[in-house]
């Protein structure tokens, strides 16, 4: 299977602090032994698509369960026919 990129923002709607309940979200991600990047406005994944989908659903999870009663997910997904999509062919060169 090739590899994907998935980017994720959790968004908690009508929630007075919001960041635990992000924080939770993300801890699904960094516990799921996949290569992954914190950042700002959302958290970028790397993997195969059906595991990066997985991880997704995990942290929806993990922030309903974290007290969320509405979000929004935000998903985007990079993916090739036939290779492998990574961080670093998108982002190595301003390292």
């Amino acid at each position: 299977m090739n590899k994907v990129n998935l980017s994720l923002q959790v968004i908690p709607i009508n929630e007075a602090d919001a960041y635990p309940i992000i924080d939770k979200a993300i801890e699904v991600i960094q516990s799921s032994g996949l290569k992954y990047e914190v950042q700002p406005f959302a958290t970028i994944i790397e993997g195969s698509l059906d595991q990066v989908l997985r991880v997704a659903l995990a942290a929806k999870e993990a922030a309903l369960t974290a007290g969320a009663q509405e979000l929004i997910l935000n998903i985007q997904i990079h993916l090739k026919k036939d290779k492998d999509v990574c961080f670093e062919d998108k982002t190595g060169k301003f390292q």
